[in-house]
């Protein structure tokens, strides 16, 4: 059995950590593509942590139902009570993302991760790829926000700040991943396409909207 992070241990003091580290950066990477998901109906909403960005997206789209899932159970309460008011709309469970397995035969139309790849070593973020795919439907967005080594004369202070990073998660959380996913490879070899980004913070954060094909590989046999 592969080791889990424990997020149960910073859950409470997560937005304060986050703001004392980087102000409000990580959330204006969150929002930044948020009027974009006007027309979705059905979300997977994976490792949103304490629901800040969920209880926006849900109040934004009224016709909206998510499923949020997480294995902080911690983390979950916190975000069952930010969502409380959007409750009938929302699905929860404490489940690890490579082993959920959606109980609707209806596929989502929206999957939202953010600075949740960059906990995964390269072989979970591919797996989570084909997992994640199986769920969606042709043309579906995948939201993506994550960490990013910066190019020029910011590479070496922000791969300092990724190394500095994670040992902080290592020893708080136990976290194992030491360095950064590449999961644009992994969503370009499943078949999406990155269709928006916007870097912030000096290129340290993206802000990524890609797309599912449009093709339903049912109707290609």
């Amino acid at each position: 059995m592969r080791s889990r992070a424990d997020f149960d241990r910073i859950a409470r003091s997560y937005c304060v950590l986050e703001y004392i580290t980087l102000g409000s950066a990580l959330d204006r990477t969150r929002m930044h593509f948020l009027s974009s998901l006007v027309n979705a109906r059905r979300a997977l909403v994976i490792g949103d942590g304490d629901g800040r960005f969920l209880a926006k997206l849900l109040e934004r789209n009224d016709a909206l139902h998510a499923t949020a899932i997480d294995t902080s159970a911690a983390m979950l309460e916190l975000l069952s009570k930010r969502c409380a008011p959007f409750a009938e709309r929302l699905e929860i469970h404490q489940v690890d993302a490579l082993e959920f397995t959606s109980t609707d035969c209806e596929p989502y139309d929206l999957v939202v991760t953010h600075f949740f790849l960059d906990c995964l070593p390269q072989s979970e973020v591919d797996l989570l790829a084909k997992r994640v795919d199986a769920l969606l439907s042709p043309g579906a967005l995948w939201l993506i926000s994550d960490f990013r080594i910066a190019r020029g004369i910011l590479r070496l202070p922000t791969r300092f700040f990724m190394r500095a990073l994670y040992f902080a998660f290592l020893v708080i959380t136990g976290l194992r991943t030491t360095h950064l996913p590449d999961h644009a490879s992994a969503l370009a070899s499943g078949g999406f396409t990155r269709i928006r980004n916007q870097l912030l913070l000096g290129g340290l954060l993206t802000a990524e909207l890609w797309q599912k094909s449009n093709v339903n590989p049912d109707k290609q046999r």
